[in-house]
């Protein structure tokens, strides 16, 4: 649904043709400081991640573990939902022998330490965009940032989770392991005590760096935001592109954007050139950075997999 959206947005602007003349004058010199960052974020991720195995007394190597991370990137940035983060787990699998149940862990915990830091990030744009939010769509908008926050808790109810999900793992865990469910679990709540005191400085640090990412796309296109607009923008366009409806949220950013973009004294033609400028220096320039990686370390999977 996403390049439809795209394509509905394109249709409807006043003058396309500006998009196009914003990407030739791009600065080539915010361009390239842009790109450079990706390459810090992924470290920054890469570090958290290490730091959450550690806390299960596993132990990945930076260079398999920057490897493996980047793969995985390579295959969540061409797929709805970015689900191809659990690709890591396999990556533990054949590298360390850890189990799955524990690899999926690490990886759940990372994506909830985003969900989180993210949610945070969305309020406070909720706050700042409150005037061009109104009605029905900011209700709407505080009760799915409410629901993040609230959904995932149920995970670290011992007991309660237990009963909701013995079912829907035993059908999906085809070479289950003993006690899979309960080391799932037992991992993922060893993580909230014993690793957030690190992990959660880093995750704010790694959105800001992103964040900062975006703020110098805008600068290489001649875009007056300031870091904040642009922090709050990205935090609200990152959330709805997490839903499986397009990849890497191609068409979900541009249509916010556009929207958004008039209201702050920008044109909506500036909000689509930004939200397709960010899409090639974040979510393009990652998936090549992963598909360079995935040449090098691929995964490896048994025969009857």
């Amino acid at each position: 649904m996403g390049p439809a959206l795209l394509a509905i947005i394109l249709l409807r602007l006043d003058d396309p043709g500006a998009i196009a003349r914003m990407f030739a004058g791009a600065n080539a010199a915010w361009l390239a400081a842009a790109l450079a960052v990706n390459f810090v974020a992924i470290h920054l991720k890469v570090v958290r991640w290490q730091l959450m195995l550690r806390a299960r007394n596993i132990h990945y190597g930076t260079k398999d573990a920057w490897l493996a991370f980047s793969s995985s990137l390579y295959l969540a940035m061409t797929t709805p939902g970015r689900v191809g983060d659990v690709l890591r787990v396999q990556y533990l699998k054949h590298d360390l022998g850890t189990t799955y149940a524990e690899g999926l862990a690490s990886v759940v915990m990372d994506r909830l330490f985003d969900l989180y830091a993210l949610a945070g990030f969305v309020a406070m744009a909720m706050v700042r965009y409150s005037p061009v939010i109104g009605g029905d769509l900011w209700l709407v908008s505080w009760a799915v940032v409410g629901a993040t926050v609230l959904g995932p808790l149920l995970l670290l109810v011992p007991g309660l989770a237990e009963r909701l999900m013995s079912r829907a793992y035993a059908r999906l865990a085809r070479d289950a392991e003993a006690d899979g469910l309960s080391r799932f679990l037992g991992a993922l709540r060893a993580q909230v005590s014993r690793a957030m005191v690190l992990t959660l400085p880093l995750t704010v640090i790694s959105f800001i760096v992103g964040f900062g990412q975006g703020w110098l796309a805008a600068r290489a296109l001649n875009i007056p935001i300031s870091f904040f607009d642009a922090v709050c923008l990205l935090a609200v366009a990152n959330l709805m592109g997490l839903l499986p409806i397009s990849m890497s949220g191609v068409g979900i950013r541009e249509a916010f954007f556009a929207i958004v973009f008039p209201a702050i004294g920008l044109t909506a033609s500036q909000g689509v050139a930004f939200g397709l400028f960010v899409f090639f220096v974040v979510y393009i320039a990652l998936a090549v950075i992963g598909f360079v990686a995935w040449q090098i370390k691929p995964p490896t999977f048994s025969a009857g997999r």
